[in-house]
């Protein structure tokens, strides 16, 4: 998940136990909200890929919410999931144990900023996913110039990045001044969205779609996790904006992270999320576009 921080030298999550176990929360609780829209992502990419691949590489992998997604939509695949930090791949092996997915996902820790010696003795891979991942590394151009060198000839990578975090709350929360979570995202959303077209196509792939979703979903299409992925959300961008916002602002966001008042986050029923996310899919090297199956229409996600 991206909160435009871009930290040089570390790749996927930073090491520090008590920083991974918070992301890892976040985003298990982000696949878990999202999950309508990760099972449109990766069924899209089963529309761009036949033969279905069979070696798929998971670049700063995280906790593995996206190695589980593409190991459930791929039958088949063996996938390696690439982290630097060791509490993220433990989470990882846990929860794929409990999948029964053990003996089709492996974990590797390294630093990808590095040379891929390690990585490339498992490739070359049909399917390449960096979700939330490419704008931590110090150097985007060779990351995906070694990602040209080992996706197969005529294979994807997938490119995901999040435009910010999502929106949750009404207009009027009832308290405070109306407008408090756009005024949050204003205080804290400094940077502008990643693109990486140009940089794929120096790195030699061939686009073949940018694709933002336009993400919309209601309670029962996000499901029992929301109202604490909400919290979680919300408390993450707090601590970013206690110099920014007025006192007013900040009373009525502790007011909302606090579970023992009448307007908490915890007690809603009026909670949404709403987000933008975009993918880059580009081929590689050597081969002609592979056929294509017949794609499902589009479709917005919507309330």
């Amino acid at each position: 998940m991206n909160t435009h921080h871009n930290t040089h030298g570390y790749i996927g999550h930073e090491r520090a136990s008590g920083f991974d176990i918070a992301m890892a929360q976040l985003l298990e609780l982000d696949a878990e909200v999202l999950a309508p829209y990760l099972a449109e992502l990766t069924g899209w990419l089963a529309d761009l890929t036949h033969p279905a691949p069979a070696r798929i590489l998971d670049l700063g992998s995280g906790p593995g919410t996206g190695s589980l997604a593409l190991a459930h939509r791929f039958g088949s695949a063996q996938v390696t999931a690439v982290d630097i930090s060791p509490q993220m791949l433990h989470r990882l092996h846990k929860q794929a144990a409990a999948q029964g997915d053990t003996g089709r996902i492996s974990t590797l820790e390294a630093n990808l900023d590095e040379p891929w010696a390690e990585i490339g003795e498992g490739g070359p891979y049909d399917l390449i996913w960096a979700a939330a991942f490419l704008h931590h590394v110090a150097d985007p151009a060779r990351t995906l110039a070694q990602a040209f060198e080992h996706v197969r000839p005529g294979g994807l990578l997938a490119v995901t990045e999040m435009d910010f975090f999502p929106g949750f709350l009404p207009e009027d929360i009832g308290i405070g001044r109306p407008g408090l979570e756009a005024r949050l995202h204003a205080a804290t959303n400094t940077q502008p969205p990643h693109e990486w077209t140009g940089e794929l196509t120096d790195a030699g792939f061939t686009l073949e779609e940018r694709r933002p979703f336009d993400i919309r979903l209601d309670r029962a299409q996000a499901g029992p996790d929301l109202n604490d992925y909400a919290q979680t959300c919300l408390a993450k961008l707090l601590s970013h904006a206690t110099d920014a916002l007025d006192a007013d602002d900040l009373d009525a966001l502790d007011a909302l992270l606090d579970e023992t008042q009448p307007h908490s986050i915890a007690r809603r029923d009026d909670l949404t999320v709403r987000t933008t996310r975009t993918t880059w899919i580009a081929r590689g090297p050597g081969a002609s576009a592979a056929p294509v199956r017949p794609r499902r229409p589009p479709h917005r996600r919507s309330l």
